[in-house]
């Protein structure tokens, strides 16, 4: 951890309570849902000046906090289609206790309390939306988070990130629950209309995209019709290059091996390598056994287009003055087409044979030179991707209140995601060329003897074998074919659907403390469904691209620059997307055939009901009740028979099912008008991945690694506690201090175990690491998170928080060393100095995290990512009332995302991403 950021933010929140008094405004919607006792925060006066933009919204959201029962966070829109960033993810990560990961540039999925993306829930609206990924992300395409990039912020009111639970909110989340709140015509000034255009540059990729988006909402005088209808459109290039490992494997596999697996020794004890003139640097013969080696060094060059068009739309009629008909719809659609090229070597397996030398530095083989290969030193992998991401939407709601403060809501909907690889063309072709490689904690040079831009160098497969697919013949003209495959076309398209229906009540009563039940119940049927197609494609006879009379590139230059790659594997063939392509379809096509050991299918019904009694009394308000939840899981997948030559998967049926109370208590005690305490204490659950409940088992036949699930899986369970104090001192004013405790069992856990499988690349059985999720687990997860915000003088304003969070868990990782929890950094930073005056809006964003666990990866590698920081800056200039000018720029530090196999000298990924430029005009009115 920086030592000097925790003392700068240390400094800076002790700093904000002494911010000198401003205006003061009121946020009518916040204090009409304030509970009777609750301190009214921010009330305006006549002789006030009321507040606009940057500091309306902040105390709008502070206003919000303050009157909650629950631990809640809230972040609001400045104006009409003004969120804070471009990237709702962004904006979230300035709350304290959430993070992002920007494994590809821009915020994607959140972590909430040093709990995984995947164990939280996003709700729009209060209900779940369908999610779908492209196809190429690593980060939970199965999971039940939500990919924020492709909500667009101008659609968003409001966002409200419940860190304790209340029984009427949808479980599922065990960090926290994000919900998303748009807006309604009823709700919003007649005639409102907003409308941008701008354009965007990212310099890594050196293209710029044109973006847009449009609002208009309309009701009639009397307030009882309404319609609303908003639409955006964004485009960002993205270009992305790397260095990546594929994890790490014994030095013991440099020398020649016993029928057993042990080391193969001399009459002197020493083992003998494989290649017995290779010399060794560093240490002994001995080191060298001890020692890891990279099972892989990739230079990944990946480019891709990420298109957004979104349309939303809003119909209310309120028939009586006690009901209001809301229907809503929401439709996105997303192009993510990508590119991705990778020139990779896998030193001991294909060339530790010919290795010349070897340095071992602290257990790691960090540099080694090999001779020219037997059969091949390096690969290059070129994966075209089609991938359309769509998203719809529907709600219904009517909502009726009775003169005595009854409420009854009704609630259903529908929605449905599609996305994936729809296809993607893979085409690999090889090289023998001798090279010797180095690497540090943040960069690798990886040097070939010879031309890696020479078409000659490079030729296709020549393992020649029986074709087979699952186990089926390939056959072509009669027979089966006997070929080499050098890639083919994958289908693999993910459908995500879910329905809903329920009621809510609200009861007035007058018990003792209590003032109001609720009580409701919710039906969901949610289908999560995997399909995947393929084609193989061969080949007969080895050829060499020069011989394919394929037309050829080759890496731009500055490419790698600044990524931590070097050496001339940073300039190698580049094959463009449409030679990709055609060389696949003039090869030997296999026909079109459902891959059913990769397809999988859970279909997920739960019923709930809860009841929560709310109480407010002497200063001391809350809510206490719990939630009763049935869920039943059918998982339909097939599994692959080991130890098989030619393995048919086996089609396969489970059912599992549980059910699970889950209490909790929301306090909140005035102490004074300025000063509250909160306490809460809750029973949470969140369900497994949708693909850890599917048993299929995916390999990988290049890494021999592979994955598998579990459709016994029961979900996570925890006991949270929260405990804050916050401090009103003045309008626009908070500092606050929380602690947070998850106390988790049943925690799931990944086994590996080694399996025997046919290879359908070398032609016959082969031992892979496959992995295996199981319950067993348990975790604690302990913070404290400090923040604060004052307008100070002048215009000049202030957030910031810092976030410390620790865990203890029972996972361990190949080493027998204790497992962090995925994606908890224990330091986070947040410190946003801004300037409202006049015309002018100017705002500076810095955020800190530091290193994380993200997962286990290749060969079970303990992948952990490296502090990362964020400054971002935006300013705008009103020309008119009406008219704004903006700019914004995103990741100015040009920061590289570094990732390491539990310690930074075993690194397993340097990334850049770029920066990113965006100027835009908006209307309001």
């Amino acid at each position: 951890m920086r030592l000097h950021t925790v003392l700068l933010t240390s400094s800076i929140l002790a700093g904000l309570a002494s911010a000198p008094a401003m205006a003061q405004t009121a946020t009518p919607d916040a204090a009409a849902a304030a509970p009777a006792s609750a301190p009214q925060a921010d009330t305006a006066s006549s002789d006030d000046i009321v507040v606009t933009g940057i500091r309306e919204s902040l105390r709008s959201a502070i206003s919000v906090k303050r009157n909650a029962n629950a631990v809640v966070d809230v972040i609001t829109s400045e104006a009409i289609g003004k969120f804070p960033d471009r990237n709702v993810a962004e904006s979230l990560s300035h709350i304290p206790g959430v993070s992002i990961d920007r494994r590809f540039g821009e915020g994607e999925k959140v972590a909430i309390l040093g709990t995984d993306p995947a164990l939280n829930r996003m709700l729009l609206d209060g209900h779940a939306l369908a999610s779908a990924d492209w196809g190429g992300n690593d980060n939970d395409p199965s999971s039940r988070t939500f990919n924020y990039s492709l909500l667009a912020p101008e659609l968003v009111e409001r966002l409200e990130v419940y860190k304790s639970p209340e029984p009427r909110i949808e479980e599922g989340s065990l960090g926290g629950t994000v919900i998303v709140r748009t807006r309604r015509p009823l709700d919003t000034p007649a005639n409102s209309i907003f409308a941008s255009g701008g354009y965007s540059y990212n310099d890594r990729s050196d293209k710029g995209n044109f973006r847009g988006s449009g609002l208009y909402s309309w009701k009639n005088k009397d307030d009882t019709f309404g319609v609303l209808i908003a639409g955006g459109y964004d485009k960002q290039t993205i270009t992305r290059a790397g260095v990546e490992f594929f994890g790490y494997q014994s030095g013991a596999d440099f020398f020649q091996k016993n029928a057993d697996g042990t080391v193969k020794r001399d009459a002197a004890g020493q083992g003998i390598l494989q290649n017995p003139n290779a010399t060794i640097t560093g240490g002994t013969k001995e080191d060298l056994i001890k020692a890891v080696a990279p099972f892989g060094i990739n230079y990944a060059y990946f480019q891709q287009t990420r298109e957004r068009k979104t349309v939303s739309g809003t119909v209310q009629y309120r028939p009586a003055p006690n009901l209001t008909l809301t229907l809503n719809g929401l439709h996105i659609d997303g192009n993510y087409n990508n590119y991705s090229q990778s020139m990779y070597t896998i030193p001991v397996a294909w060339t530790g044979n010919v290795l010349q030398s070897a340095n071992v530095s602290n257990g790691v083989v960090n540099a080694a030179s090999f001779g020219a290969a037997t059969s091949q030193s390096a690969e290059l992998d070129t994966n075209v991707r089609h991938t359309s991401l769509k998203t719809n939407n529907l709600n219904f709601f009517a909502d009726w209140e009775g003169s005595g403060g009854t409420k009854v809501n009704f609630a259903g909907g529908w929605s449905r995601a599609v996305g994936g690889r729809n296809p993607e063309y893979l085409f690999n072709t090889q090289t023998k060329l001798p090279f010797s490689y180095a690497f540090g904690p943040n960069s690798a040079t990886v040097n070939f003897v010879g031309d890696l831009t020479n078409p000659a160098n490079y030729f296709t497969n020549a393992n020649n074998n029986l074709a087979q697919i699952e186990g089926k013949p390939v056959i072509v003209n009669g027979t089966q074919l006997n070929g080499a495959q050098i890639g083919g076309l994958d289908y693999s398209v993910t459908t995500d659907r879910d329905v809903f229906g329920g009621y809510d009540a609200t009861i007035p009563v007058s018990f003792g403390p209590f003032t109001q039940i609720l009580l409701g119940s919710k039906i969901t049927d949610h289908v999560n469904r995997l399909d995947a197609r393929g084609i193989n494609t061969y080949m007969t006879s080895s050829k060499t691209l020069a011989q394919l009379g394929v037309a050829t590139t080759t890496t731009p230059d500055g490419t790698f620059d600044g990524s931590g790659g070097s050496g001339n594997a940073t300039k190698y063939i580049n094959l463009s997307q449409q030679a990709v392509i055609d060389l696949l379809a003039n090869a030997i096509n296999s026909p079109l055939v459902a891959k059913v050991g990769a397809s999988t299918k859970v279909q997920e019904t739960v019923a709930a009901s809860y009841v929560q009694a709310n109480f407010d009394q002497g200063g001391v308000r809350g809510n206490i009740g719990g939630r009763l939840v049935y869920t039943r899981d059918i998982s339909t997948y097939a599994t692959t028979l080991s130890n098989t030559v030619a393995p048919v998967p086996v089609p396969t049926r489970t059912t599992s099912d549980y059910l699970k109370f889950l209490p909790s208590l929301n306090i909140a005690y005035s102490v004074t008008p300025q000063v509250i305490v909160r306490g809460a204490v809750a029973r949470v659950i969140s369900r497994p991945r949708y693909e850890d409940l599917a048993a299929a088992t995916s390999l990988n036949d290049v890494t021999l690694d592979g994955g598998g699930g579990n459709p016994n899986l029961k979900p996570y369970e925890s006991t949270n506690y929260e405990l804050t104090a916050e401090w009103y001192p003045r309008a626009g004013t908070l500092v606050s201090l929380e602690l947070f405790r998850r106390d988790i069992s049943n925690y799931i856990i990944n086994t590996r175990t080694d399996t025997v499988f046919y290879n359908s690349l070398q032609g016959k059985l082969t031992s892979y690491s496959v992995n295996q999720p199981i319950n067993g687990g348990k975790a604690k997860v302990n913070g404290v998170l400090v923040a604060g915000q004052a307008e100070i003088w002048g215009g000049f304003g202030l957030q910031a928080n810092y976030s410390y969070q620790d865990s203890s868990t029972s996972s361990v990782d190949t080493t027998g060393a204790s497992l962090n929890l995925p994606y908890l950094s224990h330091h986070t930073v947040n410190v946003i100095p801004y300037f409202e005056k006049g015309p002018l809006q100017a705002r500076l964003s810095y955020n800190y995290r530091s290193s994380y666990f993200r997962t286990i990866g290749r060969l079970g590698s303990r992948e952990m990512v490296a502090p990362y920081s964020q400054l971002d800056f935006s300013l705008g200039v009103k020309v008119i009332p009406a008219v704004t000018l903006s700019f914004n720029a995103q990741n100015l530090l040009d920061s590289t995302y570094l990732q390491y196999n539990a310690t930074p000298d075993r690194p397993t990924a340097f990334y850049k991403n770029g920066r990113t430029f965006v100027g835009s005009i908006s209307f309001r009115m």
